[in-house]
């Protein structure tokens, strides 16, 4: 906000910006991988064994738009926790938390499971919410298996990680990393604390079949839970682009040496791709025979905006 301050006193803010981001007709059938298909019925399976849904939801980016409606499904019939994850990146001026609320999310955590910040407040609740509900299947058993579920790259390995690092002061026991897909499998159990005997299950991130809607699946390919290229980095970075415009967060201009906001995508990524020496080699086929020329590299610069915005280097932004 001093950067827009800053710039608005100097009178360099330019009237306008876009009021509709034009998705081309866009069809986010494709952007669904089979393999998520497969994850869905190994959790249903997995389901059975739970006494407790531990839902890891990603606070910073998108509160509402990465919960998954298949997912939902489930956590009427166990005991659920929603985790807030990556709360140091979350923009404290949209905060729909009410309105998770209503839909039934009465036991929530914000974590930053980075660094293990709430994340000790996960274990007692849900040793609450076991003890005080009915376990028909297992009631003989005084261990809690719980099930750990999400849309792709919300940090659901990163939790289980954080809890073994907290309660047992054990190093990672999944693989965690910053595409989605990591986690292609239903995973064995993994024991996160030993008073109560706690077990987590990781699962890998599911989407839903059917998005809403193209922007619902763009905002979550902006936080990695698609792969870049099913959606375009050039799309993703254009829509970016309109979305920090449009809540007014410039922190771009003085990162990418700008002279001003700009409102469309290319004067952009040429400022990127000059401020992070993104070039290829080019061979250009003249009169003469072939010349080798350095030109700007475009798509590198679009992924390079994009990393940008995942690592906060943008400011906390919400997209919902």
């Amino acid at each position: 906000m001093r950067v827009w301050a800053a710039l608005r006193a100097a009178g360099t803010v330019p009237g306008g910006f876009r009021e509709r981001f034009e998705f081309g007709g866009r069809d986010v059938a494709s952007w669904f991988p089979r393999h998520m298909a497969k994850g869905l019925r190994q959790m249903r399976l997995a389901l059975r064994r739970a006494d407790c849904l531990v839902e890891v939801h990603d606070r910073s980016h998108i509160p509402l738009s990465g919960r998954n409606p298949a997912l939902q499904e489930a956590l009427g019939v166990r005991p659920h926790v929603l985790v807030l994850n990556k709360m140091d990146l979350a923009d404290a001026r949209r905060q729909p938390v009410s309105q998770l609320r209503q839909q039934g999310c009465s036991h929530v955590v914000f974590t930053d499971c980075q660094r293990d910040v709430n994340v000790k407040k996960v274990v007692p609740m849900v040793a609450r919410l076991v003890a005080d509900g009915p376990r028909y299947h297992r009631a003989e058993s005084s261990e809690h298996n719980i099930l750990v579920i999400g849309v792709p790259n919300v940090g659901k390995s990163s939790l289980i990680n954080s809890l073994r690092r907290l309660h047992l002061k054990k190093g990672r026991a999944t693989v965690v990393g910053g595409e989605p897909g990591i986690t292609k499998a239903v995973l064995s159990r993994i024991q996160v604390c030993e008073k109560p005997l706690m077990y987590l299950v990781d699962t890998p991130g599911v989407l839903p079949p059917r998005l809403g809607d193209v922007e619902t699946g763009m905002k979550l390919a902006l936080c990695g839970a698609i792969h870049d290229h099913m959606v375009g980095e050039d799309v993703m970075a254009d829509y970016l682009l309109y979305t920090l415009n449009k809540q007014q967060q410039f922190r771009y201009v003085q990162r990418y040496g700008l002279g001003q906001p700009c409102d469309h995508i290319e004067p952009l990524l040429k400022h990127v791709a000059l401020s992070q020496g993104r070039t290829q080699k080019v061979k250009v086929l003249t009169g003469t025979g072939n010349v080798n020329m350095m030109m700007l590299n475009y798509p590198a610069a679009a992924y390079e905006f994009l990393r940008d915005f995942r690592a906060g280097r943008l400011g906390r932004v919400t997209l919902d």
